[in-house]
């Protein structure tokens, strides 16, 4: 691909960059799986998305190139952060980490096989670039997933074909539990809009994503490359990839899991962000191969789970199903923003230890966990409060219980603004 469209270092990380820039600012699209029908949407993304990825087999300049990595950007910006938030009208908010964890966790496991799905693909001789050869294998089976998202991804639980009827009963009645009302999609209440963005709790998660990313759109991209320049062939240092990878994979499933079990969601990412830092101090500290290697576990240790945690985050602590919307729109619209640094952190010039990236992304590890503990703290603090309003879970828990009232729903939430949540609301620490 460098030679034929003539590429640069500089021209190669806009490339990267410029896929970022209008995933930015085609954030808004979050909104519309509300708005629309998740199947015709989601159809929609899919299509997009899958038609540029295949484009680019065909595209002979760079600035060709840069407008279908600009499209590829707008097609995803709708599509990604938008099923996170599709999950939460099915998913109860103590069940949603898992679920998320399950789809997130296909990046790392991507990038367990991407490389050697690559080499397979390029050690052969076909008749055109082998570069193009990867974009059609990117683009064309995305294209055949465009009938099956149109046809079987469910608007409700009434449209669910693999539900039955009793099914579907229960899961319409557990929405009901979670926002007081049937109705999901169609619309959106625009002082919960207001409200959210007025929220410090959605910022905080932003500025944690932010963070995250500036290290996680650099790892995949440059992990190769930190490999070679450790000594290893090209082809070993895509192999070498993999069990980074796959460990990252199995972490991001148990860990949001074991988030979901003890709704401490937020000493999990303090956790995690730490992992990841001292992955990066070694990357960046240490001249053995070993110990570097040891230190690209740890990074991609902590930083997909990392992730995979603070998107359910914003979910549990936000009550109603326009203010997650707006919660995760702000969320990638701040966190976004990680990546036009974070691709720009490895240029050539600085190889082989990349001591300036890798201590960036060290940095700003360090900062989400700092975050991580400002927002538990602040979510401590509002619990606290709504106990001295309402009385403990368990004082209300046993009050219910002497009037007969039987059990009370942890979940239900009564009302639009916080203050005027359930008396048995409390924030996911």
């Amino acid at each position: 691909m460098t030679p034929d469209l003539k590429l640069t270092s500089d021209r190669y990380e806009w490339l990267l960059t410029i896929f970022y820039i209008s995933y930015i600012l085609f954030e808004f699209q979050a909104l519309m799986w509300k708005l629309l029908p998740p199947h015709i949407w989601g159809a929609w993304c899919v299509f997009g998305w899958g038609l540029v990825a295949t484009c680019q087999a065909s595209t002979h300049t760079w600035q060709g190139e840069m407008a279908l990595r600009f499209f590829m950007g707008l097609f995803e910006s709708g599509y990604g952060p938008g099923i996170p938030y599709l999950l939460s009208f099915f998913y109860l908010r103590h069940e949603l980490g898992l679920r998320i964890g399950f789809f997130l966790a296909a990046a790392p496991l991507a990038n367990t096989f991407s490389g050697a799905l690559a080499y397979g693909i390029t050690s052969g001789h076909p008749a055109i670039a082998k570069w193009r050869v990867l974009f059609l294998v990117e683009g064309l089976p995305t294209l055949a997933m465009v009938p099956i998202t149109f046809f079987f991804l469910p608007d409700s639980p009434d449209s669910a074909r693999f539900l039955t009827e009793d099914e579907k009963r229960v899961a319409k009645a557990r929405g009901v539990r979670q926002v007081g009302h049937e109705k999901r999609i169609g619309s959106i209440n625009w002082k919960e809009v207001g409200l959210t963005f007025l929220d410090a709790k959605a910022w905080f998660t932003a500025l944690m994503y932010f963070s995250c990313n500036v290290s996680f759109a650099s790892l995949p991209v440059f992990l190769p490359t930190i490999l070679t320049e450790m000594g290893f062939n090209a082809i070993d240092s895509q192999g070498l990839t993999a069990p980074p990878f796959f460990v990252s994979f199995l972490l991001t499933i148990t860990t949001t899991w074991i988030a979901d079990r003890t709704q401490q969601r937020g000493l999990m990412i303090i956790v995690l962000t730490i992992v990841g830092g001292v992955g990066y101090v070694m990357l960046a500290a240490a001249k053995s191969v070993g110990t570097r290697y040891a230190g690209v576990f740890l990074a991609a240790g902590g930083i997909f789970p990392a992730i995979a945690n603070i998107l359910p985050w914003v979910l549990n602590n936000q009550g109603t199903d326009t203010r997650r919307g707006v919660g995760i729109m702000i969320l990638n619209l701040i966190g976004q923003c990680g990546p036009l640094l974070g691709t720009r952190l490895y240029p050539t010039k600085e190889g082989p230890y990349y001591v300036k990236g890798q201590s960036v992304c060290a940095a700003f590890m360090f900062f989400t966990t700092l975050l991580a503990i400002g927002l538990r703290t602040l979510l401590w603090w509002e619990n606290r409060k709504l106990d001295k309003k309402y009385g403990t879970l368990a004082e209300q828990r046993a009050r219910a219980a002497a009037d007969g009232a039987g059990q009370v729903d942890d979940q239900k939430v009564s009302a639009v603004a916080e203050e005027n949540y359930g008396p048995m609301y409390r924030y996911v620490l």
